[in-house]
């Protein structure tokens, strides 16, 4: 992406903490039920709700299935006023220390819509794999490439997305996102669950 400023920062990441540690005490659920249902360690749990762990993009979806939410929710600021308008300056932005891809939240965040959008760059060479599985309520996405070419696994089924292609899912299944390519892959991916 153009001119992006350096992601991950110490703002998405109280953000992050803040909405696990919200989240989990609303559910009423300890740091050890939590860590139960989605097979996150209870300290690294305890280590990203004080902000003192870069968790990865596996983390965060394992922890956003046990909570119930989507990925995208968690970079929420649940203090936010709910609004029809986000600026793209108020976007939330995060790296994955992992593969090194690129989130951007487009959606304002209790905007009271079913739909989340984001954005993703995914660097050459990188992957991330998600042991999605079935969920309370099913969450629906459609992944759309802006640029370059994507490779998809969900479950057995095999994906090769070229630019202007867009694939619809259930994350009932292991789904995993692939560069193979010399070049950043852009997509968008919009969400849904009910």
């Amino acid at each position: 992406m153009e001119d992006e400023p350096e992601a991950g920062d110490d703002d998405t990441s109280v953000r992050i903490a803040r909405r696990v540690q919200g989240l989990r005490l609303q559910r009423g659920l300890s740091l050890q039920a939590l860590a139960q249902r989605c097979s996150v360690s209870r300290s690294m749990i305890s280590l990203i709700e004080r902000g003192e762990s870069s968790p990865t993009a596996v983390v965060l979806n394992r922890l956003a299935v046990g909570l119930g939410v989507t990925l995208a929710s968690l970079f929420e600021d649940p203090s936010a006023a709910s609004a029809p308008l986000l600026r793209r300056a108020q976007q939330p932005l995060w790296r994955d220390p992992d593969s090194g891809y690129l989130r951007r939240n487009l959606s304002p965040a209790h905007a009271g819509a079913p739909l989340q959008l984001v954005q993703v760059e995914l660097p050459p060479g990188a992957s991330v794999s998600y042991d999605s599985a079935l969920r309370e309520h099913p969450v629906h996405q459609q992944v759309w490439v802006l640029q370059g070419a994507l490779e998809m696994r969900v479950g057995d089924d095999e994906h090769h997305l070229d630019r202007g292609d867009c694939l619809a899912l259930t994350l009932d299944r292991p789904t995993a996102f692939a560069n193979a390519g010399q070049r950043p892959v852009r997509y968008l991916v919009a969400i849904v669950s009910r």
